[in-house]
């Protein structure tokens, strides 16, 4: 759904901004405005996920940022509301790293390739239906009180209004359900009661906490221990506890700090989330650019750019499709391999012949109409492969918040690309250019790292658990 109001204003919020009379680098602020949200909220909400384990609570509470953020687009009123309104809206796409976390923890290993490429599919044709819309929805042309509903204002309330029907969907007709979760637990009940069986008595004590790395005394547990065999004061019981809670926190924050460094510092790990960046920045910063170029070189208006941007949503579509059936018969990191291969293929063709068009008016407009299909055939296969790299590589346990972390590097790159190309509409080969240098980089990172984008071997060890090698 958010990729559905994307797509619904890309092709007038440009006009929309000359209106309000914004300056040209506005462009680049409100679309980026909407990511910046989204990366802070996406770790927030994908904790949320990891301790739940609920995704209906989550999409709830989110989708009414989206509804209060798209109203304000509606009104309108100045640029200021508009900037707000994306900042506001964008708060809710954090639901996505659970909706992630939630596909990560119910679908088999072998199967989440195709699994995300279908699910992504379905997020892309939000890029087709959306521009769709805005055909009929630039006809509008009334008042509602105090409100003008008109071609720039329209998409605004009829997605404030599309939300709204999502709540009471979801509210009526959507159920978390976590199979492996409760099997595991039910595994995990069930190996318990035989060991105790056969020693005995428990594996643990009543004064020892067991967490994911080994077993520790509780440092409460010892207090109280002491305070009844020294009988202490209050007072001094009471600054104990203090001073418990205050170490509990410090060994929490040290025993997070860890985890974070050794899950997400990995070579592999750093290649799939500057995939996600470097893809995201150079297809935002392309996004940023059309509308502009269009109408300086083709006059082409809100009609003209949703038809543009309905046959790249096509595109788009038959791509996640194609990458769906391919990951079937070959390994991710093939499939990544052949996404950067197309990715290099399309910048280096518009740094040839977009940044200063040649020929006359239907030559220029096939130099961009390749450049542009280049461009978005490559993007299902980088997707699609590192999102599902991603999930394999990193822990199942909190994958609520390693999908945060991931959109929230895609967040950023979101929010740089637009800045970056709103500055630089007119000086395509600085803009130009530095897309080509990132993705230079990220081809030598895959190079160097192609050994190690395998999903980790899964062994079972003597005690009946998995560990990973």
């Amino acid at each position: 759904m958010s990729v559905f109001i994307s797509a619904v204003i890309l092709p007038t919020i440009w006009r929309y901004l000359q209106t309000l009379n914004a300056a040209p680098y506005f462009l680049g602020l409100s679309l980026s405005a909407f990511s910046f949200s989204g990366l802070l909220a996406g770790p927030l909400f994908g904790l949320w996920s990891d301790r739940a384990l609920s995704t209906k609570k989550i999409i709830l509470f989110a989708s009414v940022f989206e509804i209060v953020g798209n109203f304000m687009y509606f009104m309108g009123y100045s640029k200021w509301l508009l900037l707000c309104s994306r900042l506001v809206a964008g708060i809710g796409t954090g639901a996505g790293s659970s909706i992630f976390s939630f596909l990560t923890r119910n679908t088999a290993s072998e199967d989440r390739s195709t699994v995300f490429a279908a699910v992504m599919a379905c997020r892309q044709a939000g890029l087709l239906i959306g521009p769709a819309f805005n055909i009929f929805l630039r006809l509008c042309n009334f008042q509602i009180g105090p409100f003008t509903v008109n071609k720039y204002t329209s998409p605004g309330l009829f997605m404030c209004l599309l939300w709204i029907l999502l709540q009471f969907i979801v509210l009526f007709m959507y159920w978390d359900f976590t199979p492996q979760d409760e099997r595991c637990q039910r595994n995990g009940v069930e190996r318990g009661e035989e060991e105790e069986g056969e020693e005995g008595k428990p594996l643990v004590g009543p004064n020892e906490l067991t967490g994911s790395y080994g077993t520790v005394t509780s440092v409460q547990s010892r207090t109280s221990s002491v305070a009844n065999v020294y009988c202490l004061p209050t007072e001094q019981v009471f600054v104990c506890q203090i001073s418990n809670s205050l170490w509990e926190s410090a060994w929490l924050k040290i025993h997070f700090s860890l985890f974070v460094l050794s899950e997400f510092l990995r070579e592999e790990v750093v290649v799939l989330l500057a995939a996600q960046f470097i893809t995201l920045f150079n297809q935002t910063a392309l996004e940023t650019m059309v509308t502009p170029l269009t109408q300086k070189f083709f006059n082409f208006g809100e009609l003209e750019n949703s038809i543009m941007y309905c046959l790249c949503g096509v595109e788009v579509i038959a791509g996640f499709l194609f990458v769906r059936w391919l990951s079937k018969r070959v390994a991710e990191r093939v499939v990544l391999a052949v996404g950067l291969i197309l990715c290099n293929i399309s910048c280096v063709w518009c740094l040839i012949f977009l940044a200063n068009p040649q020929g006359g008016f239907a030559w220029q407009l096939a130099e961009f109409i390749i450049g542009v299909f280049l461009q978005v055939l490559g993007l299902p296969f980088v997707a699609v492969a590192q999102v599902s790299l991603f999930s394999k590589i990193t822990s199942e346990k909190t994958q609520g918040f390693s999908q945060g972390i991931r959109r929230s590097v895609g967040g950023l790159g979101t929010i740089l690309g637009p800045l970056w190309a709103g500055g630089l509409t007119f000086d395509l080969y600085v803009m130009l250019g530095l897309m080509m240098g990132l993705l230079a980089l990220l081809t030598i990172m895959m190079v160097v790292s192609y050994e190690r984008l395998v999903e980790p071997v899964t062994v079972d060890n003597p005690t009946g658990t998995e560990s990973e090698d």
